[in-house]
C-alpha cells in the first residue's frame, strides 16, 4: 500500500477547488468560478438510500500521525479531517460510530481480520491499493504544481516557456512521468527527494520545481522555504500520473459497504457538511 504524503510542517492547513474533470494536460486550468472542495461529487442527482440491513455499527480505524486529516489533540483526543468525516457519515447513515487509531501498516492487515471495517486515513487509490483492498469514491485528491522564485518573471507555464529551464522534481514519481511527456524541452533536474528540489529551488540551483499541490503547499507557507517562493501556472491533473484521488478502504469483496459508504459521502457533501469540514481544517489554496 503506498504511503501518503511526507508529514513535514503538517500542521499547517490547505484548501483547494473541485478536482472534475480529473485530467487536464500541459496546459493551464481554464479561469472561472469553481467549487471550494476537491471531492468526486458534482450535484449529481443522488442515488438511493441502499440496503442497511444488518450494518447497525461502522468501525472506521485511520492511522494517528498525519496533521490535520488524522492526529492525537493537546487533550489526546483523536481528531482531524478524516475523523470528523467518519463521524459524519455515520451520522447520515444514522448507525453508531467507533473510530480508532493503528499503525499505518496495519491498517489493511486488520480489515482482512475483520477487526474493523473500513480504514479511512488518506490512502491513495492506487493499482497497488486496490489489489489488497476496494475503495469508496474519492473524497479528495490534489494537483501537481510549479513553483518559482517570487522574483522570477515567468508567469506564463506552458511547454514552450519553461524551454531549456531548471525544473525540480523528485525521480522516479509520475510527476516526473508527467514533466517529461508534456514538457519535454525543459531540463529536467531529478532529486532524490521532493525536499532536495524544493531547496535547490530555493538556493537558485533550478529555476522551478514540480511536485504534488499539498506537498508544496506546506512548504511555501513554512519556515524551510523562508517565503522564497510561490506557485506559477497550473493546476495540472491527470489520474494516470497522479492517482485516482484518496477514498475509504474496505476489505477486498465487500462491495456493500462501499456502495454504503460512497453514499454516505454523496449525502455529506449534498448537506454541505463536507465543505465545512474541509474549510475548517485546509483554509490554505492548494490549486
Amino acid at each position: 500500500m503506498t504511503r501518503r504524503l511526507p508529514v513535514w510542517l503538517a500542521v499547517l492547513a490547505l484548501a483547494g477547488a473541485c478536482l472534475a474533470p480529473f485530467t487536464v494536460h500541459a496546459q493551464e486550468a481554464k479561469p472561472g468560478p469553481k467549487p471550494i472542495v476537491p471531492d468526486n461529487w458534482q450535484g449529481d442527482a443522488l442515488r438511493p438510500k441502499p440496503d442497511m440491513k444488518g450494518i447497525e455499527r461502522i468501525r472506521f480505524i485511520t492511522d494517528s500521525d498525519y496533521p490535520p486529516f488524522h492526529y492525537y489533540d493537546e487533550v489526546g483526543a483523536l481528531t482531524g479531517f478524516n475523523v470528523d468525516l467518519a463521524q459524519a457519515i455515520c451520522e447520515v447513515l444514522e448507525v453508531e460510530c467507533q473510530i480508532n487509531a493503528t499503525n499505518w501498516s496495519d491498517l489493511i492487515p486488520t480489515l482482512d481480520r475483520g477487526e474493523a471495517d473500513a480504514a479511512i486515513a488518506s490512502i491513495r487509490i492506487t493499482a497497488e491499493a486496490l489489489k489488497a483492498a476496494d475503495f469508496t469514491s474519492r473524497y479528495y485528491a490534489t494537483p501537481a504544481r510549479f513553483a518559482a522564485h517570487k522574483e522570477s518573471e515567468l508567469d506564463d507555464i506552458r511547454p514552450e516557456t519553461v524551454e531549456g529551464l531548471k525544473v525540480g522534481v523528485a525521480k522516479d514519481t509520475g510527476h516526473e512521468a508527467y514533466l517529461k511527456k508534456f514538457f519535454p524541452a525543459a531540463a529536467v533536474a531529478t532529486f532524490d527527494t521532493s525536499e532536495d528540489a524544493q531547496k535547490a529551488l530555493k538556493d537558485g540551483a533550478i529555476d522551478l520545481v514540480f511536485g504534488d499541490g499539498i506537498t508544496l503547499t506546506f512548504w511555501l507557507n513554512g519556515v524551510t522555504s523562508e517565503s522564497c517562493c510561490e506557485f506559477r501556472g497550473g493546476p495540472y491533473l491527470d489520474s494516470s500520473f497522479f492517482g485516482e484521488g484518496v477514498g475509504i478502504a474496505v476489505k477486498k469483496g465487500n462491495r456493500k459497504l462501499v456502495e454504503v459508504l460512497t453514499y454516505g459521502l454523496e449525502q455529506v457533501h449534498a448537506s454541505g457538511r463536507y465543505e465545512e469540514l474541509f474549510l475548517r481544517y485546509f483554509p490554505m489554496n492548494f490549486f
